[in-house]
Order: structure tokens, then C-alpha cells, then sequence
């Protein structure tokens, strides 16, 4: 398999493709990683350095990849966060130009632009752009319920109501939506969950909730989710790869006690997963 993941780069940590190509790697999946920001640290720090890529700069590195012959092997473009709004247009044109070039490839959003706890964290007018723009031409999105309740003008809590989110995200164009940090308030104390619909049906999945913010575990989640899924085209068995993956990466940094994921040591997580929680399907 191989990825096209046009996202954000640190030098120091790990968050945008600088969380999303290694355990991509580790499972065997080849990555032609393109940059949209290439900063010192993710910025959550409060304080960072380096560049946003100008779209223009970031077109013509997708174009030189193109002119290599790359684009018909692509099976999947991966988009994360979006620093800028003129990214948009050039993510668009490329998952446009790849599936031409191979029309079984898929294209991945993760709609990033905030949670529950912090609100929207993006320029203003980017929920909007990737409700309005980029939501709508992919065929997986993988929202936190903070975010699938912005895109789709709802306030989903319950199974009932996420359910019923996921349905209108999924009538914007994806066909399936992988819904993360699900809180509703039935659920088992001390647990959060993952949610997927597509086609063929629902699953949720439960795991312990560490209290510990994990920046970057949202881009390991959806790379992780875009090839499982594409491989298998099986939601469930997706599911639970990747949260099995998830999981125990978040629990190893948490137990660190350091601030950054332990993405490299987590490695035999991705290559073997414990699959330790199980799916269960709600339709």
C-alpha cells in the first residue's frame, strides 16, 4: 500500500506527518509524506518557529511527485491539519489528479479544528472551509465528536444522537466516518470510546480514558484507521487495530511521564496489535 499524507511537520515530537508516517512504516505501508508547515514543535507549546508552507511552494512539490509516475500507485491521500486556508484547494486539486490517475484510491480527512475541552484551535475560517469544501469530496473522515457535531450543526452525546451525526456527516459526501473521543454519558466510567459507520453498518469500541492530552494521538488514530480500512475494507476489524495501536501508545507515554508520544518505542504496538478491546456493533 501507499499513502500520499499531505499534513504538518516538527522537528521536535510528534504530530501531523511527523506522528502519522512511522507506524504507517511499521506496518508496511509506503509514505510519500508532503509537508504543509514545517515548525520547531507542535503548538500546544504556546510558542513555536519555523514556516507554513505557501500552497503555491507545497503544489509544486505534489506536482514533482507526480511527474515521478507516483500518483497510480497512491491507494490513499491522507489530509490532517490544515494551517492555512489556500491548502485546501491544493489538497482538493491533488486527491482530484490521484484518483484520475487511479480511480480506486481513497482520500482521508481528519477534519482537525478542535475538541470539547479547548474549543476550535484553528484559524477562524477553517472549520468552515473544510465543512463547506473539503469534507464533501472525501470518502473517510475521522472527526472528534467536538468536530463532527461543528460540520454537521448538531450536538451529538448520546449513541443515539452520535449515530444520527455521523449519518448527516456521512450525507456531505464521506461514506464512512470514524468518530473519536466519544464521551456520551451512558458509558462505563473511566472509559472513552471510538465510533464507525459506513456502509455496511456501526461499531463502537471501548477503552480505559488516561488522563493525559496526547498531542499527535488524533494523527496516529487516522492513519492508522486509512490503512487498516483500506486493506481490509472491514470497519471493524479497522477499529480495532487502531485502537488497540492507540491505546497502548498513549498508555506507554503516559506511564513515561514524558510529554511527547513514545512513538518509536510504541513500534511492535503498530507491527502487532495486542487487540485487547473488541467492537461491538450498534447496527
Amino acid at each position: 500500500m501507499k499513502v500520499l499524507s499531505i499534513q504538518s511537520a516538527v522537528a521536535h515530537g510528534h504530530v501531523g506527518n511527523s506522528a502519522a508516517v512511522f507506524p504507517l512504516q511499521r506496518i508496511g505501508v509506503e509514505v510519500v509524506p508532503v509537508h504543509t508547515v514545517n515548525f520547531s514543535n507542535h503548538t500546544g507549546y504556546g510558542a513555536w518557529r519555523g514556516p507554513l508552507i505557501p500552497p503555491p511552494d507545497v503544489a509544486e512539490i505534489l506536482l514533482g511527485v507526480e511527474e515521478r509516475g507516483v500518483f497510480p500507485q497512491i491507494d490513499a491521500v491522507l489530509s490532517g491539519y490544515q494551517g492555512g486556508a489556500g491548502i485546501a484547494d491544493v489538497i482538493i486539486d491533488a486527491v482530484r489528479r490521484v484518483k484520475a490517475a487511479n480511480p480506486a484510491a481513497v482520500y482521508a480527512c481528519d477534519p482537525v479544528m478542535g475538541n470539547a475541552k479547548s474549543g476550535c484551535f484553528v484559524a477562524p475560517e477553517i472549520p468552515v472551509l473544510l465543512r463547506d469544501k473539503v469534507v464533501p469530496v472525501a470518502d473517510i473522515i475521522t472527526p472528534n465528536q467536538f468536530e463532527l457535531g461543528f460540520l454537521t450543526g448538531t450536538e451529538p452525546a448520546d449513541l443515539e444522537s452520535t449515530l444520527a451525526s455521523a449519518d448527516l456527516a456521512r450525507a456531505m459526501g464521506p461514506s464512512t466516518v470514524l468518530v473519536t473521543s466519544v464521551e456520551r454519558p451512558d458509558r462505563e466510567e473511566g472509559t472513552i470510546e471510538m465510533l464507525v459507520v459506513d456502509p455496511s453498518g456501526a461499531w463502537i469500541v471501548n477503552t480505559p480514558h488516561l488522563p493525559f492530552k496526547a498531542n499527535g494521538s488524533g494523527d496516529v488514530t487516522a492513519a492508522l484507521f486509512t490503512a487498516h480500512y483500506t486493506a481490509t475494507k472491514d470497519a471493524a476489524v479497522a477499529l480495532e487495530r487502531t485502537a488497540s495501536s492507540v491505546f497502548d501508545l498513549i498508555d506507554l507515554t503516559f506511564r513515561s511521564g514524558e510529554r511527547e508520544l513514545r512513538l518509536v518505542q510504541a513500534q511492535e504496538f503498530y507491527a502487532s496489535p495486542r487487540l485487547q478491546f473488541s467492537a461491538k456493533q450498534v447496527r
